[in-house]
């Protein structure tokens, strides 16, 4: 018997995540962290923000903020942002990632 396929779903959105990560760091290095914790958490809320305003034209009800606000800047862009940033930050805090090395390898296995 294999996996429900929810999180097969969901291993593929972290497998996603990873590639974009990597091409975002192609372009943007650590800027994400630039500013220091404080600029770290500030961008995170910042994207939460936006998922709010979104949200609350609907009365907070997320499902249907994301029917209402789809497309490619629409809800589900900002709660994928949101999510690799959150994973940025955990990474650095449990590993205290430091320079990247634009060398390193970058191929992603399944």
């Amino acid at each position: 018997m294999g996996l429900d396929p929810k999180w097969t779903e969901m291993k593929d959105l972290a497998q996603q995540d990873i590639v974009s990560l990597i091409e975002s760091e192609k372009s943007y290095g650590d800027s994400w962290k630039r500013r220091g914790g404080t600029g770290a958490f500030m961008m995170l809320a910042r994207k939460f923000d936006r998922i709010e305003q979104q949200a609350e034209n609907c009365n907070y009800d997320v499902f249907v903020a994301g029917e209402r606000f789809g497309g490619d800047d629409g809800l589900l862009d900002d709660i994928g942002d949101l999510r690799r940033y959150l994973f940025l930050v955990e990474h650095h805090i449990r590993y205290g990632i430091g320079d990247i090395d634009p060398d390193a390898d970058t191929t992603i296995t399944t």
